[in-house]
């Protein structure tokens, strides 16, 4: 696919997707939207690619949701019932069954349609200078797909109400992220993209089976019983010992001492 909105590098078993529309302060319209969701498919049928990073070009905006300016016909069809949620295209995992780690690296902005790229991170980094909120309030437009994934991130009720209903007004800082748990680090802008590559280089290390497998039980579990998902998370643990089995030593051998 000819990207013209992304740009798509693998390293070390690590893909770095790039959003790339700095002018736009990356808000996404309907190309860079299909752009992300072919990213999200290479992500997951390559299995060289262990670990994802998103992150975005530009000084001011990680992301500030969508493009109002252009051709909204993408999301709002003249026949209502066929309209689409962009977390369609933007969202890794329940659409596009990512199972690899997402790790995201936020730097200022943050708003609005942002919070599908990172309500189904597993990681997500933020520089001292990202600023998150929710501008739906401000134009009379509903605000519900975003603030439900923050719920299911384990972000507190008040402040996802206050996030949502105060607009522009309600701006949530990087040390009050990180205190809500919407982010669980923060850094530098200078050391934000080197931390974030850190981390996903660290993850990529490791047995690839066995990190998907974790992913996937961890992220089914929060729609399901506590019962159910603990039989699911066993289910995978023995699919995925079987596969790539946790290195014993033979009955025979003395284990090796390192």
């Amino acid at each position: 696919m000819e990207l013209t909105t992304i740009t798509f590098t693998v390293e070390h078993h690590v893909a770095t997707i790039t959003l790339n529309r700095p002018e736009q302060l990356n808000a996404f319209n309907e190309q860079l939207a299909r752009e992300v969701s072919w990213a999200w498919q290479e992500v997951r049928d390559t299995d060289a690619i262990h670990v994802a990073v998103l992150q975005a070009n530009g000084e001011r905006a990680f992301c500030t949701g969508i493009d109002f300016t252009g051709d909204m016909g993408w999301l709002l069809p003249s026949n209502v019932w066929n309209g689409i949620d962009p977390g369609v295209m933007l969202s890794p995992k329940f659409h596009h069954k990512v199972w690899k780690p997402v790790v995201v690296a936020v730097h200022g902005l943050c708003a609005g349609g942002a919070q599908y790229f990172l309500n189904e991170a597993d990681i997500i980094l933020c520089s001292d200078d990202a600023t998150f909120f929710d501008p739906h309030a401000n134009v009379g437009i509903v605000s519900a797909l975003e603030p439900i994934g923050m719920l299911a991130r384990g972000v507190p009720l008040g402040d996802v109400l206050r996030w949502a209903l105060m607009g522009t007004e309600e701006r949530i800082s990087a040390s009050t992220a990180l205190r809500l748990g919407l982010v669980t680090e923060v850094t530098t802008r200078e050391d934000l993209r080197a931390r974030a590559h850190s981390i996903a280089l660290s993850i990529a290390e490791r047995n690839p089976v066995a990190i998907q497998g974790t992913v996937r039980a961890i992220w089914e579990a929060l729609e399901m019983p506590r019962s159910t998902a603990l039989q699911n998370g066993l289910a995978y643990a023995l699919i995925g010992n079987e596969r790539d089995a946790i290195s014993q030593p033979r009955r025979n051998e003395p284990p090796t001492i390192r």
